[in-house]
């Protein structure tokens, strides 16, 4: 077994390998010591998890941990999204979230989600103290648990249906009754993931006209990991043509990412929905406020921000850092581009439901398609295109990776690079506004390569500089 660590989101494992029950009650017992030394115990915590085997049962297992803590528990009475989960910790006013996911990883995976009393993911300064309790138990170790039922009848458990707040909280983000007078017709997937029944319901709400795909519970997600990437998105493009539906809406196995397909059946980018709807919101919501990207995020934002003259912030890979500024009212859009957004006055999460109505709203306001505003963008701040490659590497090749990047190239492809930035990773960068950037992945044995160019050509180019890199050939 390997040890317990908390990544970009939470901890995960192999269910029966890594991940087990014994396990998970070590990082739930750790999360309650750090509840106590925080003194937030008393103000309970929101349990729920998605829809993946035996996640129910660990929910469960979890709360009976809690209880035994004597702390309050709100069980959600059915798998539930990440942002539900975190949106229901500041309505109430809780001393944080646990959730029970491996939100976009296969079917094979599970883990647990932390969340703050702010609703967004544990900062590493929490989950440090959480790794290092649980870490500084055995693997069997045995943790006092309190059956459901004694919960319940001892007033430490409570059962609860968030989504009616939870809507009421969209509604007061989105506009709905923009999106009801354009009558759209829109295909939903959630992937057999949280999102069923809340994005659809949503929609429904706005007035859509509604077709969901995949809206049941099946742990194995249809053979594959509940990602809602071009590769897992087949049928509902098929269908968005079938429909001719003005959208296509998709999210993961914890909704907390997004996917978008327009009215042709082209599934589009991260980022293009990224800088498109800060355009929108910019517009729409003239309010103070940047915006905040990751490190691996376009740098179209970084346009759409100048064209606004608002203020840019780049942080780590991780929403935490990006949900931080959310909590402190710098932004109006934080986003990365691994489909997470969020915006001011929302959760400090990414929020794959809300990121849909958001995309939604922007087309009925504008009455076009996507790919039509998409080129209306391109015109104003010119052409982004990217790109992520991940090659895997041996310990050895690792380290000398580490090396080479101690003091990278001053030029690339006979280009001068004129700054290098090391916010997470080497991240190169040329004139023109596109880079090359190289992190090694905190999970596994792999290096990411992003690149971003402002044509076809320069994009293929650089990507194989990128890759020569790594590889050192």
């Amino acid at each position: 077994m390997t040890r317990i660590h908390f990544g970009t989101s939470g901890w995960r494992g192999i269910i029966a390998d890594d991940f087990t029950f014994p396990r998970a009650r070590i990082v739930v017992q750790s999360i309650a010591e750090h509840l106590t030394t925080a003194g937030l115990a008393d103000r309970g915590v929101v349990v729920g998890y998605d829809t993946r085997f035996l996640s129910d049962r660990v929910a469960e297992d979890a709360a009976g941990v809690l209880a035994a803590n004597d702390i309050p528990v709100f069980l959600c009475a059915r798998d539930t999204p990440t942002p539900v989960l975190a949106s229901e910790v500041r309505r109430r006013r809780a001393g944080g979230a646990i959730n029970i996911t491996a939100s976009h990883n296969p079917p094979e995976w599970n883990g647990i989600k932390f969340s703050t009393a702010g609703g967004g993911p544990a900062l590493p300064e929490v989950t440090r103290f959480i790794e290092a309790q649980a870490n500084a138990r055995g693997p069997l170790a045995e943790i006092p648990t309190v059956e459901i039922e004694v919960a319940e009848k001892e007033g430490l458990l409570t059962r609860i249906d968030p989504w009616g707040p939870y809507l009421a909280h969209l509604q007061s983000l989105v506009a709905f009754d923009v999106i009801r007078a354009a009558g759209l017709t829109v295909v939903v997937d959630p992937l057999f993931g949280t999102g069923r029944g809340y994005l659809d319901e949503a929609c429904r709400e706005a007035g859509c006209v509604v077709d969901v795909l995949h809206n049941w519970r099946d742990p194995l997600f249809g053979g594959g990991p509940p990602d809602p990437s071009p590769a897992r998105l087949g049928e509902l493009q098929q269908r968005v043509r079938e429909r001719k539906a003005h959208l296509g809406l998709a999210t993961d196995g914890d909704a907390d990412r997004f996917g978008i397909v327009d009215s042709d059946g082209t599934v589009m980018s991260a980022n293009q929905i990224l800088s498109l709807l800060l355009k929108h919101l910019l517009t729409t919501r003239p309010t103070p406020g940047g915006v905040a990207r990751s490190v691996a995020t376009t740098h179209m934002l970084d346009a759409v921000a100048r064209q606004h003259q608002v203020p840019l912030y780049e942080t780590p890979v991780g929403f935490k850092y990006l949900g931080d500024l959310i909590s402190q009212g710098k932004v109006i859009l934080a986003g990365e581009e691994s489909a997470g957004l969020s915006i001011r006055g929302h959760v400090p999460e990414k929020d794959g439901i809300l990121a849909c109505l958001l995309v939604a709203e922007l087309v009925a306001h504008r009455r076009a398609s996507l790919r039509q505003l998409m080129e209306e963008l391109t015109d104003e701040v010119g052409i982004f295109l990217s790109r992520r490659i991940d090659l895997h590497l041996k310990p050895a090749e690792r380290e000398r990776l580490l090396s080479r990047l101690e003091e990278p190239p001053s030029q690339l492809l006979d280009r001068r690079i004129v700054a290098v930035q090391r916010v997470d990773g080497t991240k190169l960068i040329f004139a023109d506004d596109s880079w090359v950037l190289i992190r090694l992945s905190g999970t596994e044995p792999v290096a990411r390569v992003y690149v971003e160019a402002r044509s076809p050509a320069d994009l293929e180019r650089l990507i194989e500089a990128g890759r020569e890199i790594v590889t050192g050939s």
